[in-house]
């Protein structure tokens, strides 16, 4: 992937219904050679259109844009199985826009207050496919996780069943026809539910809370 391996800068879409937003980021990220923003959107339903065509490595999404949200974005864009990551970069702090942001498939939450090394890191995480949330959006997901970590999905409790039979995330796609994409989402919210970092580990954690048959 760009800029992991010294193949060149992070491609960026930037997705804001606000163009002084837009040029702004546009202008911070490019002052860097780290980066190179190669198209911009203005609501969700053009983000699905410029992502799909240019194939960036990282989209920076707002929330609420008149004419399609980012969540409705991020969630077919999931389902298309994109290859890159999304981040959200939003002013909306509130958990039911953050779970369902990250319920959709975000790999990170970043608030448009974030100082600007904050945002490259951030930005540089996602790239790589590692979670990137701000200090306010971590603790809340941490307590919400707290209170709700036994309950997984049914969604989730069926790609952990297949896991524990041993199947690879291709063979689970496959069962549950839907995108390898989608499969590393709902692993992704598994592992963060039941506090483990690897399959195997998920698979014990689960097998020790009751949540898979014996």
């Amino acid at each position: 992937m760009a800029d992991q391996q010294g193949a060149g800068p992070i491609r960026l879409v930037i997705v804001d219904d606000h163009p002084v937003v837009r040029n702004g980021l546009r202008g911070m990220c490019e002052a860097s050679d780290k980066f190179l923003v190669v198209g911009e959107a203005s609501d969700g339903v053009e983000a699905v259109r410029v992502v799909t065509s240019l194939d960036p490595d990282v989209v920076l999404m707002d929330l609420r844009m008149p004419g399609g949200s980012g969540v409705e974005a991020i969630t077919e864009l999931v389902a298309r199985g994109i290859r890159g990551h999304v981040l959200v970069l939003t002013t909306y702090d509130a958990d039911r826009d953050i779970m369902a942001a990250l319920d959709a498939g975000a790999t990170g939450y970043l608030l448009k207050d974030a100082p600007r090394d904050e945002l490259f890191a951030a930005i540089r995480a996602a790239a790589a496919g590692r979670s990137a949330l701000s200090p306010t959006v971590a603790s809340r997901v941490v307590s919400r996780v707290r209170s709700d970590s036994d309950s997984l999905s049914t969604r989730e409790s069926d790609v952990l069943a297949l896991v524990a039979q041993g199947q690879s995330n291709r063979q689970i796609a496959k069962s549950l026809f839907v995108s390898e994409a989608t499969v590393k989402t709902h692993l992704g919210h598994v592992f963060t539910k039941l506090g483990v970092a690897d399959r195997a580990a998920a698979v014990a954690e689960a097998y020790e809370r009751g949540l898979l048959g014996s």
